[in-house]
C-alpha cells in the first residue's frame, strides 16, 4: 500500500502529487503535439485544400483532443481542477462533432467556433502552466503553448473573413508550433518521471 505524501520519512525525495501524476501521463501529452504537427503538415502539404476541408479537418482534430483530455481528466493528476479539464475535453468534443456532422453550417461559424475552443484551451494551459511553476523546469513551454492557442483564437474571431490562402497559413503555422510546444513540454514531464522515487 502506498504512503500518503504527506506521510514520506524525512529526507526522502519525492515530486509533488499533481507533478507526480501529471509526469505519469506525458504521453497524453505528446499525443496531442503530435497530433497536432499531423495537422499543421496536412494543411500545407494538401494540394488545393479549401478553407472549408481544412475547418473540418481542424475539428477532427479538435474532437481527438478533447477525447484525449477526457482521458486526462479521469486519470487525474492534472494542473487544473478535473471538471475544468473535462469542460476543455466536452468543449473540443462539441467543436469536432459540430464541424463533422454539421456539414452545411458556414465556414464562418465554424471558424469562430474553432476560435472559441482555442481561447479556452489555451486559458486552462495557462492556468495549469502557473500551478505547476513551483514544481517543475520548463513550465514556460505550457504557457508559450497557452498563450499561442488564445492569440490564434482571438486573430480568428479578429479576422474571420480573411482569405482562405491566409486563414490555411495561419491555422498550420499554428498547429505546427502547437504541436512542437506540446511535445517540449511532454518530454520535460517525461524526464521528471523519470526521476520520480
Amino acid at each position: 500500500m502506498q504512503a500518503s505524501p504527506t506521510t514520506y520519512p524525512p529526507g526522502t525525495v519525492r515530486m509533488r502529487p499533481m507533478l507526480d501524476a501529471l509526469a505519469r501521463n506525458w504521453w497524453l501529452i505528446l499525443l496531442r503535439g503530435a497530433l497536432a504537427i499531423l495537422f499543421g503538415v496536412l494543411a500545407f502539404i494538401w494540394p488545393g485544400i479549401t478553407l472549408f476541408t481544412l475547418v473540418i479537418l481542424y475539428g477532427a482534430f479538435a474532437f481527438v483532443d478533447g477525447v484525449l483530455a477526457l482521458v486526462a481528466a479521469i486519470r487525474g493528476g492534472t494542473p487544473a481542477p478535473r471538471w475544468w479539464l473535462a469542460l476543455v475535453g466536452v468543449f473540443g468534443i462539441a467543436a469536432g462533432v459540430l464541424t463533422l456532422f454539421w456539414p452545411q453550417i458556414t465556414a464562418l461559424v465554424l471558424l469562430l467556433f474553432i476560435a472559441a475552443w482555442a481561447i479556452v484551451t489555451g486559458i486552462f494551459q495557462i492556468v495549469g502552466a502557473i500551478r505547476l511553476r513551483h514544481e517543475i523546469e520548463g513550465e514556460w513551454l505550457l504557457i508559450a503553448s497557452g498563450v499561442l492557442s488564445v492569440v490564434f483564437g482571438l486573430l480568428l474571431v479578429a479576422w474571420p473573413g480573411a482569405g482562405a490562402l491566409a486563414m490555411i497559413l495561419v491555422i498550420g503555422s499554428f498547429a505546427i508550433m502547437y504541436g512542437i510546444l506540446l511535445i517540449a513540454f511532454a518530454l520535460q514531464l517525461r524526464k521528471a518521471a523519470a526521476v520520480r522515487i
